[in-house]
C-alpha cells in the first residue's frame, strides 16, 4: 500500500514551510480584526435548506438561528428562537416564540416567519436538497403573533434534535420574494453574523450583528469581521496560511497539519467529528454494476480494507473505527450483533476466486470520492493488492450526487456529517430508507428503519436502528470504516474551541 508516501509528503512539505516562514508578515488577522477562513468546497447555495457540504452548514449557524438549541458541551436543549415547547400529542408539538428579536434587514421575528420558513421546506415541491431533513414535517400555523403549532406526519421523537440543527427560519417576507435563489445572493438571518459582500463561488464577507441577543445563546462575535474564501487546492490554502493571508483552515490531512505546526507563527490542532466514512456500494436490482449484487464480491471489498492501518497512517489520534453506517454518539447507534469483517487480503482474493474473478477476468470498477484524496487512493491501493482494479473519479459532490441518483456510481467513498443531528435518523435512513442516495433499495431494511425513526417508544426505536444496522452489515451493502477527525490550522494568536459536530464557532473566537 502507498503509504510511505505520506512520510515522504511531509518531510517536503517542512521544507517548503520554513522556506516561506521569512516572508510572512505578523498578525495580519488582527492589524484590522478580521478572521480570515478558507474552505475547499464551494456550497452550491448558501440557503441552508438547498446546501449540502459542511461550509454550508457552518454558514447556517453563522447567518440563521433555530427554534431550539443544543448546548455542544451538554447536549442539552434549550430555547432559542423559541423559548417554550410542548408536545400536545404524538404528533403536535407547540411552541412559544421569542418576542423582540429582529433580522439582519429590520423584519420582526414572528410566528408568520416560523410558519412560512416550515411549510415552504415541508412542500416537496420546493426541492429541498436533503428531505431527511424536514420530510417528516407536515406544516405549521399560527396560533398567535407569537404561538405556532407544528404538525408531523406521523410521530418522530428527533423533531426536537432537527429544530435544534438544520432548521433554520427565514423572514417570511424577504424569503416570498427573492426565494432560495435571492436567499443564496443576498442572505438575511437572525445570526451573529451578517452577511456584508458576496461574490459567488469565490468568497464571502460577514460582519458581527452587534444586536445578537444573549438568550440566543450564541453571543456578539469577540471578533468583528469574518472571511470565507472557497479554495479547493489544498496546497493553495496551505501556502496562503502561511502567508498569513489565511488566519483558519479545516481538514488539513494530518500530515501536512504536522509540517504546518513547525511554521513559529501557526498551530494545529486536531478535533473529533461526527462525520463517517464508509464506501456505499451499488446493489440495486437495476444496478449496471452486475458483480456488485454478488455478496462475495462485496465482502471480498470489506476483507481488502485496513481500516487499523489507515487510521494509524492517516488520520489523527481522535478516530474511531466504525462497525455500522452511523456515528457512535448518535442515539440508536448501536453495532451489536453486526458482523464484522476484519482485514483479510487472502480472504478476499479467495471470495473474488469463487465469484468468477482472477488474473484472466478482472473485477473493474471506479470509485467516485470528493474529499479525502488520500484516503480514496489509499483505499485504491488495498483493493488492487487482492486483485480489483479500481479507478478514482474525483469530483464536487453536487456532480456525485447527480451520478449516483441517475445509477451511474459502483462505488462511492462517502462522509456523512449527519448535518450534525445527534440521532441516527439523520445518518443511516438517509442511505438506506428508499431515499434518492439510497444505493441497495432493500425494502426490508426501508422498512425496519421507518419504524425506528417513528416509534414513541425510546426502546423499541433503539432496538430497530440495531436490527436495521446488522442486515446492512450481514448483506453488505455498505463497508464502514472509521470517523474522521480534523486538523485545525491557525493564526496563534486565535483562540479557538473545537467541537464534534465540525462547527467552527467563529462568534466565540478571539485573539489571545
Amino acid at each position: 500500500m502507498p503509504f510511505r508516501k505520506v512520510l515522504v509528503q511531509t518531510c517536503a512539505f517542512a521544507l517548503l514551510a520554513s522556506s516561506m516562514v521569512a516572508i510572512a508578515p505578523a498578525n495580519a488577522g488582527q492589524k484590522d480584526d478580521t478572521i480570515r477562513f478558507a474552505y475547499e468546497q464551494v456550497p452550491e447555495s448558501v440557503d441552508p435548506f438547498f446546501n449540502n457540504v459542511r461550509v454550508g452548514v457552518i454558514m447556517g449557524q453563522l447567518v440563521w438561528d433555530t427554534l431550539i438549541y443544543r448546548d455542544p458541551n451538554t447536549n442539552e436543549y434549550k430555547g432559542q428562537l423559541a423559548k417554550e415547547w410542548k408536545w400536545a400529542d404524538d404528533t403536535t408539538l407547540d411552541l412559544t416564540l421569542r418576542e423582540g428579536i429582529k433580522f439582519h434587514n429590520g423584519e420582526e421575528f414572528d410566528a408568520d416567519d416560523v410558519v412560512y420558513t416550515l411549510n415552504f421546506v415541508a412542500k416537496p415541491d420546493n426541492k429541498v436538497v436533503t428531505q431527511t431533513n424536514v420530510h417528516w414535517i407536515a406544516g405549521a400555523e399560527k396560533l398567535g403573533k407569537y404561538q405556532v403549532r407544528v404538525k408531523l406526519k406521523q410521530p418522530f421523537p428527533a423533531a426536537i434534535e432537527y429544530l435544534a440543527g438544520p432548521v433554520v427560519i427565514h423572514p417570511n417576507e424577504y424569503y416570498a420574494k427573492v426565494g432560495p435563489q435571492g436567499m443564496n445572493q443576498k442572505p438575511v438571518g437572525t445570526g451573529p453574523y451578517r452577511v456584508v459582500e458576496q461574490v459567488q463561488g469565490k468568497s464571502i464577507k460577514l460582519v458581527a450583528n452587534p444586536d445578537y441577543p444573549k438568550e440566543l445563546h450564541k453571543s456578539v462575535p469577540k471578533i468583528k469581521n469574518l472571511e470565507i474564501r472557497f479554495l479547493p487546492d489544498r496546497q493553495t490554502q496551505n501556502a496562503e496560511i502561511m502567508a498569513e493571508n489565511l488566519d483558519f483552515i479545516m481538514g488539513v490531512q494530518a500530515d501536512q497539519a504536522l509540517a504546518l505546526k513547525s511554521v513559529p507563527h501557526l498551530q494545529s490542532v486536531e478535533g473529533e467529528t461526527m462525520r463517517i466514512v464508509f464506501l456505499n456500494l451499488n446493489t440495486r436490482e437495476d444496478s449496471p454494476f452486475p458483480a456488485m449484487r454478488d455478496i462475495r464480491v462485496r465482502k471480498a471489498i470489506a476483507h481488502a480494507m485496513p481500516k487499523v492501518q489507515m487510521v494509524r497512517q492517516l488520520l489523527g489520534e481522535k478516530a474511531r473505527l466504525i462497525n455500522v453506517v452511523c456515528f457512535p454518539s448518535q442515539f440508536g447507534c448501536d453495532d451489536t450483533g453486526a458482523p464484522i469483517y476484519a482485514y483479510d487480503p487472502n480472504k478476499a482474493r479467495d471470495l473474488l476466486k469463487e465469484a468468477g474473478f482472477g488474473p484472466n477476468n478482472k473485477l473493474e470498477f471506479d470509485i467516485v470520492s470528493y474529499r479525502e484524496r488520500d484516503q480514496t487512493e489509499a483505499m485504491i491501493g488495498a483493493l488492487r493488492a487482492v486483485g480489483i482494479t479500481a479507478s478514482l473519479k474525483f469530483m464536487q459532490y453536487a456532480a456525485i450526487r447527480e451520478q449516483i441518483r441517475a445509477n451511474k456510481v459502483a462505488v462511492s467513498h462517502q462522509t456523512w456529517g449527519s448535518f450534525s443531528v445527534n440521532d441516527a435518523s439523520a445518518s443511516t435512513p438517509n442511505f438506506f430508507k428508499f431515499g434518492a442516495d439510497d444505493m441497495a433499495r432493500d425494502p426490508e431494511i426501508r422498512d425496519i428503519l421507518e419504524k425506528a425513526d417513528t416509534s414513541v417508544d425510546p426502546a423499541a426505536r433503539k432496538e430497530a436502528y440495531r436490527k436495521a444496522l446488522t442486515l446492512i452489515q450481514e448483506r453488505v451493502l455498505a463497508v464502514p470504516l472509521y470517523s474522521l477527525t480534523t486538523q485545525y490550522v491557525a493564526n496563534k494568536a486565535l483562540r479557538f474551541n473545537t467541537y464534534p459536530d465540525e462547527i467552527p464557532r467563529f462568534w466565540e473566537m478571539s485573539w489571545k
